[in-house]
């Protein structure tokens, strides 16, 4: 008897083009199927009944790798949909804060020499002023570019507000338009550290002392350093004399920078004067709190706790091309001319700015 060709259903199959599989066969017990001589018999589908697609393809002709043929499927728009969507944002904003909590309750977090907390201040308190900053002020930042992405720079700003709020909108700008998200380390007054609860804030938000040592050590460093060389005197003059710059010292900045040949970036403010209006000092009440002065304006004390709100000014915060000092020799910190001379054309470039900026803007409020 001549031998049987046996003629597989795969070949079949794959010249039909993509036709209907073969139903599925009922098996027993045992796994085999209901023939005697173990090959498969065909079923025939329901009347009616849908038939399964081909495994080799999918619905648009395009080849299946799913469990059938042992392949791994990727995951589909759908997933990443459902990532994006409010749920899975929410459910990872609060696994976040948990595991913020569970670091700070078991301590598991760094804190530098100078008392800063990166992961406090990035997680809570400049979430705390970014509200302030975007929507309050509608800070605006120019000449970012100046500020550079890696080693140390000192940036010098004016001061003003009767407030500090000046320097930590100049915070939140560095960090949230820099490229690189840098972090300014303020130098601070030694008043700040001597109130409670602000010391602390202070120290976690990357503040220290207004020190040549601690400037000098944080420039080494490669950190962003910033001063405001007018301290009391620009922050609580009277309200007439807004945006006209005050005596920067005797150019001790300029010494640290010479020191660390870091980069002196100048940087002007405008917008700030106007929060708090300050038509008077109780110079005897500020004696008795131990306050360098203590303002009143149209609306404090008068209004009491609500006139402690800020007024809601148009800021602008420009950073001017920065002052190179590296190519000076050592013992250039210790010229008093030279550094005359660069302390004058610091405070001459944020002055002149100041006013290219007012003439440049429409109202103190848009």
């Amino acid at each position: 008897m001549a031998d049987a060709k046996v003629i597989p259903f795969d070949d079949d199959r794959s010249r039909s083009g993509g036709g209907a599989r073969p139903a599925r066969r009922r098996t027993g017990a045992g796994g085999s199927s209901g023939r005697g001589d173990g090959s498969a018999a065909p079923v025939s589908a329901l009347p009616g009944a849908q038939v399964p697609e081909q495994p080799g393809l999918l619905s648009d002709g395009s080849p299946e790798t799913g469990e059938a043929d042992g392949g791994s499927r990727e995951p589909g728009p759908d997933a990443a949909e459902a990532d994006r969507s409010p749920a899975g944002g929410w459910e990872r904003r609060i696994a976040g804060g948990l595991a913020f909590l569970r670091r700070r309750v078991t301590g598991d977090y760094d804190v530098d020499e100078f008392g800063y907390d990166r992961e406090l201040t990035d997680q809570v308190l400049m979430s705390a002023l970014r509200p302030l900053a975007d929507k309050y002020f509608r800070v605006e930042v120019k000449g970012i570019e100046n500020i550079p992405s890696d080693g140390g720079a000192l940036i010098v700003a004016n001061h003003s507000g009767t407030l500090p709020l000046d320097g930590l909108m100049l915070q939140v700008a560095v960090h949230d338009n820099h490229p690189a998200e840098r972090h300014l380390r303020l130098l601070a007054a030694d008043l700040v550290f001597h109130l409670p609860v602000v010391n602390e804030l202070a120290r976690k938000a990357g503040h220290t002392l207004a020190c040549a040592e601690d400037a000098q050590r944080l420039l080494e460093m490669g950190e962003i350093v910033g001063v405001m060389p007018e301290g009391f005197k620009g922050i609580g003059k009277p309200f007439g004399e807004r945006y006209k710059l005050q005596r920067f010292g005797r150019g001790g900045f300029v010494s640290t920078a010479l020191r660390a040949g870091a980069p002196i970036v100048p940087c002007s403010i405008v917008g700030a004067e106007e929060i708090y209006p300050m038509i008077g000092n109780a110079k005897t009440l500020a004696r008795l709190l131990g306050f360098p002065y203590f303002p009143i304006t149209p609306t404090f004390p008068w209004l009491g706790p609500l006139g402690a709100l800020p007024l809601p000014t148009k800021w602008t915060i420009q950073f001017g091309e920065p002052i190179p000092t590296d190519g000076y020799p050592p013992e250039a910190a210790e010229d008093p001319m030279l550094m005359f001379n660069l302390t004058d054309q610091v405070r001459e470039q944020i002055q002149h700015t100041l006013y290219k900026l007012l003439v440049q803007r429409r109202s103190v409020f848009f």
